[in-house]
């Protein structure tokens, strides 16, 4: 068998029933399904019972640990030559493994990504913050995703995301599979194949519909994890931190000193200052034509206003959401000495 799919799952069986009926219409199908339910209090086994007979699929319950060690007990009882992991939240197009095939078979690689998408089903919420995590206007397009990249020390180097991660197993193996990091875990692993001279590709054909976080709080907690996350890489593997990486942060804190500059205008202005409604203007100016940008470039990819306008608040989350991560974590680890990694929103995570 040339491929196994490890897909970690926590109290979502709805939509492991959407993925695995997407994998059902594979037109490549030579590969098995584990599935590890990650102590859920919602159990989708009596979803994986129902494709037992159209899938080569496995399902495992353990206790909980989080994604990165549920990939690992999928990955010791897998079979493939390699491993696909993939989140619960994807769903593949039919032609998905086929474009992994054809991309191994063009140039073959030790391990490799793929993009996301969103799916025109998909809530106007979940578009808006798919396009958070994809525009070039809010570092997406800049980190990862959805243009080719080749490896390399600078930005362009690509770093598969767990979402969409193959890899050779023996190589997961040699390796030892995910560290025990509860957030940025993914990224880790990605940079541990690339630091032992493994090849590793992005097949920019090889797309999932990739939903992410329902709802602008649940994205919120993500992406404050996500920064916090950043500062713990960079204590593990000097050297990663990279100007893209510190764009969110100066963004986060030039809104609050744009913020600022409005309130003490607005004070001006109550107290007659003729200074102060043109210092406010200048002010929010920049805040107003970003999200313009924003609002107009979505509504165009996702041909909706609505979608337009709640990408605006999305980008708003996504941008200070890892940038305030970021400062928090940057001042008590590298600033106060604080040597444990730090957490957030765990309990809404993984209990």
């Amino acid at each position: 068998m040339k491929y196994s799919l490890i897909i970690p799952v926590y109290n979502r069986p709805d939509e492991v029933d959407e993925l695995l009926d997407s994998l059902t219409q594979q037109t490549h199908q030579d590969f098995e399904v584990i599935v590890v339910e990650d102590g859920s209090q919602v159990s989708c086994e009596s979803v994986c019972q129902k494709y037992a007979t159209s899938l080569d699929l496995h399902y495992y319950a353990k206790a909980n640990s989080g994604p990165g060690q549920s990939r690992n007990d999928g990955a010791e009882r897998a079979h493939g030559a390699y491993l696909i992991v993939l989140d619960s939240d994807c769903v593949l197009p039919p032609s998905y493994m086929q474009a992994v095939e054809d991309e191994l078979h063009r140039q073959p690689s030790d391990a490799f990504g793929g993009p996301d998408r969103a799916h025109e089903s998909f809530t106007p919420v979940q578009k808006a913050i798919n396009y958070s995590m994809t525009s070039f206007f809010t570092t997406g397009g800049i980190r990862g995703g959805t243009a080719k990249r080749k490896p390399g020390p600078s930005l362009d180097r690509f770093y598969p995301r767990s979402f969409n991660m193959g890899i050779r197993s023996a190589l997961y193996q040699q390796l030892g599979g995910f560290s025990n990091m509860r957030f940025g875990e993914d990224i880790d692993f990605s940079y541990r194949i690339c630091e032992s001279g493994a090849s590793c590709r992005l097949f920019s054909e090889a797309w999932v519909w990739h939903k992410r976080r329902t709802d602008m709080m649940k994205f919120w907690r993500q992406v404050h994890n996500s920064g916090i996350a950043r500062i713990n890489l960079t204590k593990r593997h000097p050297g990663t931190l990279k100007l893209v990486h510190l764009l969110p942060a100066v963004f986060t804190l030039g809104v609050f000193a744009l913020l600022l500059l409005v309130l003490v205008g607005m004070v001006l202005w109550m107290a007659g200052s003729a200074a102060g409604p043109c210092l406010a203007t200048l002010a929010f100016a920049p805040l107003v034509l970003f999200s313009l940008l924003v609002g107009v470039d979505s509504a165009l990819r996702n041909q909706s206003l609505w979608v337009g306008l709640l990408s605006i608040r999305a980008s708003f989350t996504q941008l200070m959401g890892y940038g305030t991560g970021f400062l928090r974590a940057w001042w008590l680890r590298s600033v106060c000495g604080r040597n444990e990694e730090l957490q957030a929103y765990r309990e809404n995570f993984y209990k």
